[in-house]
């Protein structure tokens, strides 16, 4: 379960998994819907992937994603015995910051290779 709160922690993932969610699409498809490079695509494919959460398929020369929701099933499962407790609101809202504060960490973690390429 830990895999796939990482994996959904990333809001580009997370988009992904909802493009999947009516079907299949082609890598390149997936690709075109970011302004990020396809290299940068495909590593969060590959996440989703390594993660349970998508499964790919090679059909010629395209490679088919599309959504494997039984990992999603276990974490919304677990998450269900939260939104009984009336403190449910409270945890939303700590799990907010905590996808915040991940980002924020990773931004900083990958700015700092480049200030010292700057540098050099």
């Amino acid at each position: 379960m830990d895999e796939v709160a990482q994996a959904i922690a990333d809001p580009v993932r997370r988009e992904i998994l909802v493009m999947l969610r009516d079907g299949r699409l082609p890598a390149g498809r997936i690709a075109e819907r970011f302004q990020i490079s396809r290299p940068a695509v495909s590593r969060h494919l590959r996440v989703l992937r390594e993660s349970g959460l998508v499964r790919d398929e090679l059909v010629g020369r395209r490679r088919l994603y599309e959504l494997d929701p039984g990992r999603l099933t276990e974490l919304a499962d677990w998450l269900a015995q939260f939104a009984r407790s009336p403190g449910w609101p409270n945890l939303l809202d700590a799990l907010e910051t905590e996808v915040h504060r991940t980002r924020r960490e990773r931004r900083i973690r990958d700015a700092a290779p480049r200030a010292e390429e700057n540098t050099a």
